[in-house]
């Protein structure tokens, strides 16, 4: 029997195996629910088969549907080396395609993509930015190869996965957590804070779908179990920084943001009891690492982390970098 099949089906599909049930799964890829729900529907047609048995307790897969997701990751993966390989054959450059948060941007510069060009000759590093909780739709979509985000230690251990196994991660350093501010808050005049100065403070918060990303910049994990009041729930980097510029809630960020933050109305202060942050690589468990990508996460060993603590590179780099090469 022969058909065409649409990559974004099989990913749709992937993505409701993995979460077992439709509203985890259509976050996770950033889609409506009834768009899932219509290529789910529209994979079974075209296979004849019955992929999920559907109930009030979500999305259970058939032996069907096991049979497939044993084969969907290798599928994927070689589509994007066929995708790699044409370009290759019609003179254009490999490229690895990286997305970051704003909070994580600063960690590759010139010396992170000229150590890759030395690895990979003829590659391009693209950069797309995204809010921290979004790149990782990318990532499940294959819109992008890797990830830079900022994460709980734990979420980045040196057992190379996420806590839930989504996700792959090369960690980098450790990043402390600062907090953020408004210029006239009537702590700012402190040279350091403790978390217990700040519990009653509001917070400026991510959506809740960011989940365990949306958890650690509220500093939960250092509440003690007292629930965070959030003052504002905001979508990006900039109405992030303008809602705690604005005395809707203070912030929590990487300290090593602070030196490139450019707002004289925001300051940022170390805290006491508010363990750090790990940036780090991630890539989804099912599709292991490219040697591009594996090149990459080597060079960002070699030019972002020293001692464990995450340091500013020397260089900078735009959102979209070239090596120089094609």
């Amino acid at each position: 029997m022969g058909m065409d099949i649409d990559t974004r089906l099989l990913r749709a599909f992937a993505a409701v195996f993995d979460e077992g049930q439709l509203t985890a799964a259509a976050s996770r890829l950033g889609v409506a629910q009834p768009t899932l729900t219509k290529r789910i529907r529209l994979l079974e047609g075209q296979l004849e088969v019955r992929l999920f048995e559907r109930s009030r307790a979500g999305m259970a897969p058939t032996p069907a549907a096991h049979e497939l997701a044993a084969r969907v990751p290798a599928l994927l993966a070689g589509w994007a080396d066929a995708l790699a390989a044409a370009r290759a054959a019609a003179g254009r450059p490999a490229v690895l395609r990286v997305g970051f948060e704003s909070g994580t941007i600063h960690l590759v510069g010139l010396a992170t993509v000229e150590a890759f060009a030395r690895r990979m000759p003829g590659w391009q590093v693209r950069l797309r930015q995204f809010n921290g909780f979004d790149s990782g739709a990318a990532l499940d979509a294959g819109e992008i190869d890797l990830a830079l985000w900022h994460a709980p230690p734990e979420e980045g251990g040196e057992g190379g996965a996420t806590a839930d196994g989504r996700y792959g991660c090369a960690p980098l350093g450790l990043d402390e957590r600062w907090v953020v501010l408004p210029a006239g808050h009537r702590l700012a005049g402190r040279g350091e804070l403790a978390m217990a100065d700040l519990l009653d403070e509001a917070v400026v918060s991510v959506p809740a779908v960011a989940g365990f990303w949306r958890d650690h910049w509220v500093g939960a994990d250092a509440r003690g179990g007292r629930p965070v009041r959030v003052g504002a729930v905001v979508h990006s980097p900039d109405e992030w920084l303008a809602a705690v510029a604005c005395g809707q809630g203070i912030g929590f960020a990487p300290a090593s943001l602070g030196a490139l933050a450019g707002r004289p109305d925001v300051v940022f202060r170390p805290v006491r009891g508010l363990g750090p942050s790990r940036a780090g690589l991630y890539w989804p468990a099912g599709r292991p690492p490219t040697p591009a990508a594996e090149a990459f996460v080597r060079s960002c060993r070699e030019t972002v982390a020293g001692g464990g603590r995450v340091r500013p590179p020397t260089g900078a780099v735009d959102q979209t970098a070239s090596n120089g090469a094609g």
